[in-house]
């Protein structure tokens, strides 16, 4: 059994630290932006797949959770979260009778987008939004008639109609806002013609869910979402620090520290975070502090290059390329305040993909 409070120096490496003060910072900070501007939040979870902070953000002022998963959502209600949306539809046998046992036990909403899937779901216990495709083809209906069309098969199957969700996530990244706020803009001109169509054919649209924390502040400002999916804007990651961000300030909260296991070659040391330790879809982590370059050495290693290089067995922290996935590999936060370890945290739905 680990006893807290330790030196950071003594956790084994790779490890996952949070910095829980400035996690709260960033929460508080984004629901106050929710809030004067009459916004739901309702962060997605999908980024800390951590029940003690979705509890966090529910006491700052959000009305509840997202997961993308079925999964994340049982492990995250087990553990006392009491109100989740589902952003990914739910289609198999087996999944809708665990969505129907979960529906009867916390509140819970979950997307379609194909009429036999709304019949699936009928007398399942939760509530049902359209998904509308922004124009990936990931998932979400691909017309104004198909919206309304699946509307009709909601309220025929006898399932609450809770709004229509418009997640843009290729939209996220885009390096340089004025672009981004152009794309969302172009996207959310769309979603207009989508819920004119609904609201044409009688269809009450009581919630407009979707945004990112690269597109919140634009979101807000064109005045069509009514709530907030945000999610990385809690920790931060290599991705959005590379971004021009709008909104409030965030401060980075997590990152991953290593230990330099081997010194052997002029200009380079190897440190024990590699492919196992990061999430590789967004390149590379970034060192923290200094001007080394990192590149990925295998499973178990990575290597820096540069200079000003630290010595064999010295501790160096990176900034993970992408937080959620990265999370994901890992069983625990480790809680920090500077050089001290205050506690741990399970990351309480690893895994739950399905």
């Amino acid at each position: 059994m680990t006893h807290f409070p330790l030196p950071r120096a003594d956790l084994a490496t790779p490890a996952l630290l949070l910095d829980v003060a400035a996690m709260d910072r960033n929460i508080a900070a984004m629901a106050e932006f929710a809030r004067t501007r009459g916004l739901a939040l309702r962060p997605h979870a999908k980024t800390h797949k951590s029940s003690e902070i979705a509890k966090r953000q529910i006491a700052a002022g959000a009305v509840g959770i997202c997961c993308a998963k079925l999964g994340e959502a049982e492990a995250l209600a087990a553990d006392g979260v009491g109100d989740i949306h589902l952003t990914s539809p739910v289609v198999t046998r087996d999944g809708i009778a665990r969505l129907t046992a979960l529906a009867g036990k916390i509140g819970l909403s979950v997307v379609a987008d194909h009429p036999d899937v709304v019949r699936a779901l009928a007398g399942c216990g939760a509530t049902i939004f359209v998904d509308v495709d922004p124009g990936k083809h990931r998932t979400g209906v691909t017309s104004p008639e198909a919206a309304v069309a699946l509307a009709r098969t909601i309220i025929e199957a006898g399932l609450p109609l809770g709004g229509v969700q418009y997640y843009c996530g290729s939209e996220q990244h885009i390096t340089h806002l004025s672009d981004r706020h152009a794309a969302i803009s172009e996207k959310t001109d769309y979603l207009r013609t989508v819920l004119a169509a609904l609201a044409d054919a009688g269809f009450a649209i009581p919630v407009v869910t979707g945004a990112g924390t690269g597109t919140f502040a634009i979101d807000a400002e064109l005045g069509v979402l009514t709530e907030l999916q945000v999610g990385s804007y809690i920790f931060l990651d290599r991705e959005y620090r590379d971004c021009e961000l709008a909104g409030p300030s965030f401060e980075q909260a997590l990152w991953v520290d290593s230990t330099v296991v081997s010194a052997n070659t002029p200009g380079m040391v190897t440190i024990d975070a590699g492919l196992k330790s990061f999430a590789t879809d967004a390149g590379v982590p970034v060192p923290l502090s200094g001007s080394a370059r990192y590149a990925f050495m295998g499973d178990e290693q990575g290597a820096l290059f540069g200079e000003a290089l630290p010595a064999l067995a010295e501790r160096v922290t990176l900034v993970p390329p992408h937080c959620d996935p990265t999370v994901n590999l890992y069983d625990r936060y480790w809680l920090v305040a500077g050089e001290t370890v205050t506690g741990a945290w399970p990351v309480t739905a690893r895994g739950r993909s399905t």
